[in-house]
């Protein structure tokens, strides 16, 4: 892609340094207390067996009944559907129907909650209903959370498996029951579905309920359906000890500096989902249950002398952080109290969030926490550029660290690019068939080529032809080889559409018709310059220049300060159409038509050389505007151009950015 990278700075995510910056970091925050360890809810994904974070979340929207493909099942799964059943008051005959989007989460209610102002149920709280399938009576209790007018004003209440029944069992006092474990699976809370796949135990329940009479009603119902973005399961919410972060402080800091311009989002369309996704931002999850990543520096203390207590892994009161182990047990010992030989310590399995260390980058590359000449010199950094996808996952992480460990952001500016679609403005997906790997657009490849790749993917046999006959709709001759500078070129003129590009494959074809028109420009101009030819050492003016010298210099002026314009405001279209123009409508359609009698009669050589020195600013200049888009092609054709005296540039990707033409 002819990216210009600095390969002396490379690095590997868990090198020495970096990981010394991430337990750094961790101790710190930990011994202020914004680092704490809480048994609570977290979203779960039971095929990684691993918490996540609320943005690794991705909510589907459903407008009722669908089937959805979830790992681990044969069969697509049914959601968006409310299901009606009904609980047995204790030794009456009355009975309290609720209703319920996951029905199988009904072995974990622990309570039936009703308005306080609701008569149709006053009689009844603070009497019992008695669970169907478990040894276990459930309470009728009063809670203002509850919706009088929603289906019949009744609500099952699962603390241990959902976020607002969570609220409601803390303030209520009640068991949390978890009737389904890290996999996935029914625990013991009832004998009859032990074991069972949840979603395999929604049937089951189901059928139960039907069976001792208890089942009301199904009804279609729009719903937000939570899925991993990862590994593309459902979502849990599953109560697991765990370590978390408090972003209230550093997500009001964040917000301050965008709001005082020290920090700015580029486009500016970005501040009001930064204000409000930081105003209303939760406590960060950061443990992970993987076997790979930044292990976390914490360590749960235990005694070996059996007189001392014994403390609880759910909660944090039993924890010490540390850079090291030694580090570890003299914390732990000033902390109890005790001699360090008597002292052991079990440090945490779990990693951390993969976000965590590489919120720390900006400066964790360059030595942090030792204070180093390349920290001093690099950070704050000066830009950057990022796609908008992960403006949280990434960019507000790296804003919390550099505000919290250094002071400031740890950049100015943030451009946000816009997300690659397909043509028709789909997103990007296996299934359709409509992705388009830059490779392929740059090397080129045959509509049997495209089929091939879909066979080596972990699609089924149905959404494979549905994705092959989705290619041969949109290439059915392939995709033609462009090269990597036309992709460049189309990429950053597409960027007017803002959040989105919709990718048309024939426009980069026509960029790269643009490349042979350089090409082929430079080609001829070339024979015009002639092998003797020498620059003059400045591009001024030498007085001799007729009215189209003139105004191909002055068209060649217009397109640096448009170019420097739009880059001044990462306005790319603006630079490439600048370039665009100049080079096809300006300098290849008029001035090389206009120069072709002149160079091939028996004009006077002083008027040429006047047209060949007028040229090769041009052709300098063009070359030096097109190169951050095209690089391999400027570089190619620039080497092949005379220098002017005094220049002694070794390549086009070091020279000099145009500023003004010197006229």
């Amino acid at each position: 892609m002819g990216c210009s990278v600095d390969w002396e700075r490379a690095f590997f995510t868990m090198d020495n340094r970096l990981s010394r910056a991430v337990k750094e970091c961790f101790v710190l925050l930990h011994d202020e207390g914004i680092i704490y360890r809480s048994n609570r809810l977290v979203n779960w994904s039971c095929e990684l067996k691993s918490a996540i974070s609320d943005i690794e979340v991705d909510k589907q929207e459903l407008t009722g009944r669908t089937f959805l493909r979830v790992p681990n099942y044969e069969d697509k799964v049914e959601f968006g559907v409310l299901v009606s059943f009904a609980y047995r008051v204790e030794g009456s005959d009355d009975e309290i129907v609720v209703a319920t989007t996951r029905i199988e989460t009904m072995l974990g209610d622990t309570a039936i909650a009703v308005h306080p102002e609701d008569q149709r149920y006053q009689h009844l709280v603070g009497k019992f209903c008695v669970h169907p399938f478990c040894d276990r009576k459930l309470p009728i209790i009063a809670d203002d959370m509850v919706d009088m007018s929603f289906g019949t004003g009744a609500v099952k209440i699962t603390p241990a498996h959902d976020h607002n029944d969570y609220e409601c069992g803390k303030r209520h006092s009640l068991p949390f029951v978890e009737m389904m474990n890290a996999e996935g699976f029914i625990t013991e809370v009832s004998p009859q579905f032990k074991g069972i796949k949840r979603f395999d135990a929604r049937k089951a329940v189901l059928s139960a309920l039907k069976e001792k009479g208890l089942y009301r009603d199904t009804k279609d119902h729009p719903m937000v359906v939570p899925v991993c973005s990862r590994s593309k399961d459902i979502v849990e919410p599953l109560i697991k000890p765990q370590w978390w972060l408090d972003c209230r402080g550093m997500a009001a800091e964040a917000v301050r500096a965008v709001q005082t311009e020290e920090l700015k989002l580029i486009p500016n369309i970005h501040n009001k989902t930064w204000y409000n996704w930081l105003d209303n931002c939760r406590d960060w999850c950061i443990s992970r249950q993987l076997w790979w990543g930044h292990r976390i520096p914490a360590y749960f203390v235990s005694f070996t002398d059996t007189d001392l207590p014994k403390g609880e892994e759910a909660d944090g009161k039993f924890w010490v952080s540390g850079r090291n182990e030694q580090e570890a047990i003299q914390r732990a010992a000033d902390k109890f109290k005790v001699p360090k030989e008597k002292i052991i310590l079990r440090q945490d399995e779990d990693v951390l969030d993969t976000w965590f260390s590489s919120g720390l980058l900006p400066f964790s590359i360059f030595g942090w926490p030792d204070t180093m000449d390349d920290l001093n010199a690099f950070y704050p950094n000066s830009l950057l550029e990022t796609g908008h996808d992960i403006l949280f996952f990434w960019v507000a992480r790296m804003v919390f660290f550099g505000q919290k460990l250094m002071g400031r952001p740890p950049f100015p500016e943030v451009y946000l690019h816009a997300m690659v679609r397909d043509a028709h403005g789909r997103k990007m997906s296996k299934s359709l068939g409509n992705v388009i790997d830059p490779l392929d657009v740059m090397q080129g490849i045959s509509l049997e080529g495209l089929h091939e790749k879909l066979s080596g993917g972990n699609l089924d046999p149905t959404e494979i032809n549905r994705a092959k006959a989705g290619q041969k709709s949109d290439y059915p001759d392939g995709i033609p080889e462009c090269g990597a500078d036309a992709m460049r070129f189309a990429l950053c003129a597409y960027t007017a559409q803002g959040r989105d590009i919709n990718l048309d494959v024939k426009r980069v074809v026509g960029y790269r018709y643009f490349c042979n028109k350089i090409w082929n420009a430079l080609k001829f101009s070339l024979k015009i310059l002639g092998s003797e030819f020498t620059p003059t050492h400045t591009s001024e003016l030498s007085g001799r220049e007729d009215v189209m010298e003139k105004w191909i210099l002055s068209r060649l002026n217009f397109a640096v300060k448009e170019c420097n314009k739009g880059f001044g405001s990462y306005d790319f279209p603006q630079v490439t159409t600048a370039i665009y123009n100049f080079w096809l409508y300006e300098l290849c359609d008029v001035f090389l038509e206009y120069l072709k009698p002149i160079m091939y009669s028996g004009e006077d050589e002083e008027i040429k050389s006047t047209c060949r020195n007028v040229l090769y600013t041009c052709l300098d200049t063009g070359l030096r505007l097109v190169s951050p888009f095209m690089p391999f092609l400027s570089e190619e054709l620039w080497q092949r151009l005379p220098r002017r005296p005094s220049d002694t540039t070794a390549s086009i990707c070091v020279a000099e950015y145009p500023e003004n033409v010197g006229l």
